[in-house]
């Protein structure tokens, strides 16, 4: 396992799912907007992490990323070992005795076992303890808006005028 700013962004736009997705999808435009993280970075960290089940994605307006199951059950581990390139993991999961594998330094055991400790602790850290900390910390789920504002786009003040030629003729027909 690799402790990457991808990792690092990851588990940042999940946190923000886990706690703005109560009232429904959370699009990735409204986590850009508050993580700061590229909106094409995360159109490819969320394909990641809903072929891994991480998260449900829901089409149309309205539509976005949900938890592909409860926040409690989703450990850290998961979230960066989804993300994570399978090329680098089948790398790393050929074995010491493989044909054509470089041999082996001494201290490379010692790498092995620090990185089952990270994975053994980055598995008891649930999306839930980190958002239950957010909370604590006085952060709250953004507000709902009916209509998303794009950053730079100003939101048009509403018309008031007929809808159709009946109702404007409705409208004339009062003057």
């Amino acid at each position: 396992m690799r402790l990457t700013t991808k990792g690092r962004f990851a588990v940042t736009a999940m946190i923000d799912v886990a706690l703005n997705g109560r009232t429904g999808p959370v699009n990735l435009s409204s986590i850009h907007q508050r993580q700061r993280i590229s909106l094409s970075y995360l159109e490819q960290l969320f394909g990641k992490l809903r072929r891994q089940g991480l998260v449900e994605s829901t089409r149309g307006p309205g539509g976005g990323y949900s938890l592909g199951r409860q926040a409690s059950a989703i450990s850290v581990a998961e979230i960066i070992l989804s993300i994570e390139d399978e090329t680098e993991l089948k790398n790393r999961a050929q074995r010491p005795d493989a044909p054509g594998a470089v041999h082996r330094c001494t201290t490379d055991e010692l790498w092995e076992s620090v990185n089952r400790r990270a994975v053994e602790f980055l598995e008891s850290i649930t999306l839930q303890s980190l958002v239950d900390e957010q909370i604590s910390k006085g952060v709250r789920a953004a507000r709902k808006t009916s209509v998303p504002v794009l950053p730079g786009r100003v939101k048009s003040p509403p018309v008031n005028a007929p809808n159709s030629v009946f109702a404007m003729g409705a409208l004339l027909a009062k003057r």
